[in-house]
């Protein structure tokens, strides 16, 4: 491959990756077109693409753009990237390949640091994320207003149990 069409795949994976954080590296040898057309398709609905890359031409790429990837750039090598987080990327990935056993994945990529593919099934997605913090944000308020409440209620029904013994033993109005 001449200098020039290697300079013209670098800018254009340059161009790809430009902004992209998160991503997963694996490798999907074997599976024949009729999987990979159907597995393309399945994943452009869900905004994730995937793309063959050249390691050598990956690795000037990525050390440029700041993302550390070197060590897993080994063999055929299919990055996936897009969807809202890594975990739904993660996910995603998982859910459709499981039952395929054509496809390895090597790591995964958040924020230009490498994790494994393990760990970023286990991360939360952005609306479990933003749920937490809500949880956690409402969790003091929750728990005070159910110390404030707790003796209040003890009072109420200690009030309501000695009114109603009062109108028992009262006579009754002729």
């Amino acid at each position: 491959m001449s200098k020039i069409i290697k300079q013209m795949q670098m800018e254009s994976l340059k161009q790809t990756f430009q902004g992209v954080k998160d991503l997963v590296l694996m490798s999907v040898t074997g599976l024949d077109c009729q999987q990979d057309n159907r597995l393309r398709l399945t994943l452009r609905k869900k905004n994730i693409r995937l793309q063959v890359i050249k390691n050598s031409l990956a690795r000037r790429v990525f050390s440029e753009l700041g993302l550390n990837v070197e060590s897993n750039l080994v063999g055929p090598t299919t990055l996936a990237w897009g969807g809202e987080s890594i975990a739904e990327l993660c996910k995603e990935l998982d859910a459709l390949l499981k039952k395929n056993d054509k496809v390895k994945f090597k790591s995964a990529m958040t924020d230009g640091q490498p994790i494994t593919f393990e760990q970023g099934l286990r991360m939360p997605t952005r609306v479990e994320a933003i749920g937490r913090v809500v949880m956690l944000a409402l969790s003091p308020a929750r728990r005070l207003a159910g110390q404030i409440l707790g003796p209040a209620s003890l009072i109420a029904g200690q009030i309501k149990s000695v009114s109603e013994k009062t109108e028992a033993t009262s006579p009754p109005a002729a």
